[in-house]
């Protein structure tokens, strides 16, 4: 070779070095193209705004989804032997994909803050500034990384497998049973190892939590509380941070009198925390036997309050009912978990309905037992996976004999059997954000907006509402997003769900999936915080209430302040 030759070739060593014609050769086209599409539709908006390390997580894991997707058709297409690209042309496609990607995925995060902040926008927040897109740009492609060093791992133990076995075996049964056993191997490191370890620490996190004092509660000196010196509950170990808190936050009879503007009676609440007894037949009997004590079926409205996950009664849920009915309540809750929610919703969504049903049984059991005439109204309320376990807790044909008066449910879960049907049963012309359900006369649904006064419907013996905000994605996640558009998504939308929001299969379902975790992080009266002012509307129309419109009004600024 002739000197100029030899420069010639070191120049382009020099330019482009060898090492990356062999990284070209390993990139796959069909996996560029369908990772840059799956990164640009994840930063459309979904149901909660996103902050920018969430946005940057869920776009690094759906470059990953699309670009193994693309891998796998790629394969797909090998290994049916239909014709494949020379090295020069499939070195040069990937160039010119990778080149359009960069451009794509730059229009996109420019547009990302604007998608953003039209949720923002609806929920009355913020607006992100503008390293908004650079910083989820920079964790994205963090997370992209992690996760091809994973793949490239799993891929290089099926091809260990394979290559060992092809001593014995065929050579693609050895490798369907190199890719079965690798899967096998990452499963078990994964489930018995990662999520049992993060589980195991999750948990003892949060018990430790549990046990720790809420700060600012005071030990009650008034007998009828519970956790008082009197109370066969013990305030240091029995209630819990959360049972605490609850009591803590009782309003008194003075603090309603200014709403009713005459007498009224210091509201009962009685909460059982895990600690407090060791089954949970002991728990519930605990119950029982406190709400005799303070005599709270003597109240005209008793409330069996099914808490969240972690053991936590909305407080803005509660006081509501006890100022409408001039503290004349009395409301009930117990403890079965101190995990939160949505944790316990995605792992196990049995979890907690043991409990609930023995509560149910225990108490309902008693005051059926009662005179009709001499016994309050029973309720039941649940927030989130509560609802969940209320609704499961109250069996109709257990109850259809001597029905309790009625239920407010709010933020049910995707997974509530009696949600679903009646959701499915709905009136053609309603949309699934906001059903009618029949002719409305036991169960109704509303959200910010009061919708429980319908013209024309009468309710019956027994009033059910839910409460659900449209922008809720621990009611309208849906496993199904995968593959099809959810109903609620189709015109017209609810009031809080943003009109960019659009549908695209696969990232859909992730994106919902990431709000469920942060659905608590939206502002109150959006996702999954529900606000004071909305359930006054509940409560009134679930209890009859006989308040004017003055006086509920004055309500909801009170309580909001």
């Amino acid at each position: 070779m002739s000197v100029v030759g030899r420069l010639q070739t070191r120049l382009r060593a020099f330019i482009w070095p060898a090492w990356a014609t062999r990284i070209l050769g390993t990139l796959s086209i069909p996996g560029l193209i369908l990772a840059t599409l799956f990164f640009a539709a994840s930063l459309t908006p979904s149901l909660i705004p996103r902050t920018d390390d969430v946005q940057g997580i869920l776009s690094g894991v759906s470059l990953a989804a699309g670009y193994g997707l693309g891998v796998f058709f790629h394969w797909l297409w090998s290994y049916l032997e239909l014709p494949e690209l020379g090295e020069r042309t499939h070195n040069t496609l990937v160039v010119i994909a990778g080149g359009g990607a960069v451009l794509i995925v730059l229009i996109f995060l420019w547009q990302a803050t604007e998608w953003q902040n039209s949720i923002r926008a609806l929920m009355e927040q913020e607006p992100v500034d503008g390293g908004f897109p650079i910083r989820l740009g920079l964790i994205a492609a963090a997370v992209f990384i992690a996760t091809l060093a994973v793949a490239r791992l799993f891929q290089l133990l099926v091809r260990f497998l394979a290559r060992h076995l092809r001593r014995f075996i065929p050579r693609r049964l050895s490798n369907v049973i190199g890719v079965l056993v690798a899967a096998g191997v990452f499963w078990a490191v994964i489930d018995g190892v990662i999520l049992e370890y993060s589980l195991r620490a999750a948990d003892r996190s949060f018990q430790q939590f549990d046990v720790r004092e809420h700060p600012g509660a005071e030990q009650p000196g008034a007998t009828f509380r519970t956790g008082s010196p009197a109370s066969l509950i013990s305030w240091d170990e029995g209630l819990g941070r959360q049972g605490q808190r609850f009591i803590d936050q009782a309003p008194d009879a003075a603090a309603i009198s200014d709403f009713t503007g005459d007498g009224a009676l210091d509201p009962i609440r009685v909460y059982v925390g895990l600690n407090a007894a060791e089954t949970i037949e002991e728990r519930a009997r605990l119950a029982l036997q406190e709400m005799l004590r303070v005599n709270a079926f003597d109240r005209s409205v008793l409330v069996l309050a099914t808490p969240t996950g972690r053991g936590w009664v909305d407080n803005r849920a509660i006081q509501p009912v006890e100022y409408l009915h001039g503290g004349d309540v009395s409301t009930v809750a117990v403890q079965y978990s101190y995990l939160p929610s949505w944790l316990s919703l995605m792992a196990e969504s049995q979890y907690g309905h043991e409990t609930a049903q023995a509560v149910f049984a225990e108490i309902y059991g008693y005051w059926k037992q009662l005179p009709p005439d001499a016994r309050p109204d029973l309720y039941l309320y649940g927030l989130s996976l509560g609802a969940l376990n209320s609704e499961r807790a109250a069996d109709l044909y257990d109850v259809i004999g001597d029905p309790f008066s009625g239920a407010l449910w709010a933020g049910p879960p995707f997974r509530s059997e009696t949600w679903r049907d009646i959701k499915r049963q709905r009136q053609p012309d309603s949309p699934a954000w906001l059903p009618r359900f029949r002719d409305s006369s036991v169960v109704r649904f509303t959200n910010q907006g009061n919708h429980l006064d319908i013209p024309g419907a009468e309710w019956g013996p027994m009033r059910i509402v839910y409460l659900q905000y449209a922008s809720d994605p621990v009611t309208f996640f849906e496993p199904q997003a995968l593959y099809r558009q959810p109903e609620w998504m189709q015109a017209p939308r609810g009031p809080d769900v943003s009109p960019d929001l659009t549908w695209y299969p696969v990232i859909t379902m992730l994106q919902l999936a990431v709000d469920v975790a942060i659905g608590d992080a939206a502002p109150r009266g959006y996702g999954h915080v529900y606000a004071t002012e909305h359930y006054i509307d509940a409560w009134q129309a679930v209890t009859n209430a006989d308040r004017s419109a003055d006086e509920i009004e004055w309500l909801k600024r009170h309580l909001a302040d």
